[in-house]
């Protein structure tokens, strides 16, 4: 990270207390005395005090380059206070106000990290996750040869699995309920395209097997539920799928249950 500029030695001093901050931060404080000192609390990991000061600077300082060193430093102090939704406010200000500014890579990876940081849990709203990936993918785009990019591309891969997570736990449970309020619609189709769209969304997760089976089972399920007209159908869609998992995961740890549904499907069919 580009360093801030140096701070007045003075200062050192003098920024020891609660009551020397109420002193600074009053209007009648000289912005230029103010701004020294928002650098000198943020070099310290003061951000609680860094923060206020560097806000009232930016207005006075609007459009200058003590401006733009402000706003990016105050994005950091919110995300190092670990206050991830307002530092990713102020790191997308900040790259819309100055997009060719000094701090502007740093502050587009910032502002993707910062929601990366403040996501969900899988079993939860995931609006953050693909604004998140959004702005990882703008980086990226903005930045290609930035050394930032592996880790932006990381970061956008772990979102990928925390959705397809979110999809794989949608078709569990769609699974589970089975026939259970069946004249809503069909929980076990609802399970067999959640996770293919899983599937096809994101080819490469580390879920893929998890996904895989559970749509061999859904199709052998709903092959044994189904009227006899759509049985023996269904059932040969069963043995098509389990080839298909076979042959993808030959060593897979689910191997045994396939090869189940797959004997009783073709018993079914040879009948």
């Amino acid at each position: 990270m580009k360093r801030i500029f140096y701070i007045l030695p003075i200062l050192l001093m003098m920024l020891t207390s609660c009551s020397q901050f109420n002193k600074i931060i009053k209007p009648t404080t000289s912005t230029e005395y103010r701004y020294e000192a928002a650098k000198e609390y943020y070099i310290r990991g003061d951000y609680s005090k860094a923060a206020p000061l560097l806000e009232g600077v930016i207005r006075m300082f609007k459009g200058s380059k003590k401006a733009e060193e402000s706003l990016f430093m105050l994005g950091m102090c919110y995300y190092e206070s670990q206050d991830y939704s307002t530092a990713a406010q102020y790191f997308k200000m900040f790259y819309t106000s100055y997009p060719r500014g000094e701090y502007a890579e740093l502050a587009r990876f910032y502002s993707g990290k910062s929601l990366y940081m403040g996501i969900a849990e899988p079993e939860l709203d995931q609006t953050d996750t693909h604004l998140a990936i959004q702005e990882m993918q703008l980086f990226i785009e903005y930045f290609p040869a930035s050394n930032l990019r592996d880790k932006a591309q990381d970061m956008m891969f772990e979102m990928h699995d925390v959705l397809v997570k979110k999809d794989l736990l949608s078709a569990q449970l769609y699974y589970e309920l089975g026939d259970y309020m069946a004249y809503m619609g069909n929980n076990y189709q609802a399970c067999i395209i959640t996770a293919q769209n899983a599937l096809k969304d994101y080819p490469y997760t580390k879920y893929r097997e998890d996904l895989s089976i559970l749509v061999l089972r859904a199709k052998y399920k709903m092959a044994q539920h189904s009227v006899e007209e759509k049985k023996i159908e269904r059932y040969r869609d069963a043995i098509d799928e389990y080839y298909s998992f076979k042959n993808e995961f030959p060593g897979s740890k689910h191997i045994g249950e396939a090869e189940e549904y797959y004997k009783e499907s073709v018993k079914v069919v040879n009948e």
